[in-house]
């Protein structure tokens, strides 16, 4: 986002607290880069769901879909890229707890807790697998660039 915070502050924020633009005029040059950046990141079946929705017709031009429209649609597809991530990080860690589980169990331990062996070797496996490098990386690898 620094790109497109950038871009506002140098055609927008500057120019305004320069008196060199009205407000209105302000927030239009500040709704270009961010109206670029959400689109970039929009899936087009969440803008045409929400357009559906408001009873919007079509759109000759991605400049012209309204912005409240943009809005929750942008919104609801990294809400969509964040439950995906989720469920990824959330996978392996069944599989540990169904291995752990099964193992009790074949050993006839069934009074102890599967949480209490699993937790270290989830940690284990996170931290062996540089986790925080993984999750921080394929979200900043999920933002297209234009």
């Amino acid at each position: 986002m620094a790109p497109v915070f950038s871009d506002i502050y140098d055609q927008a924020v500057v120019p305004f607290l320069n008196a060199e633009l009205p407000i209105e005029q302000a927030i239009a040059a500040a709704e270009g880069p961010l109206r670029g950046f959400m689109l970039n990141q929009t899936r087009e079946e969440d803008i045409a769901m929400f357009a559906q929705i408001a009873r919007a017709e079509g759109f000759n031009s991605p400049d012209d879909i309204p912005f409240s429209i943009l809005a929750p649609a942008f919104l609801t597809s990294e809400l969509k890229s964040a439950f995906i991530i989720a469920f990824l990080i959330y996978i392996p860690f069944v599989v540990i707890d169904l291995i752990v589980a099964s193992v009790l169990m074949s050993m006839g331990m069934m009074m102890l807790s599967p949480m209490m062996i699993s937790m270290p070797f989830k940690l284990m496996l996170f931290v062996l697998v540089d986790g925080w490098t993984l999750i921080m990386g394929s979200l900043a690898a999920s933002f297209a660039m234009p």
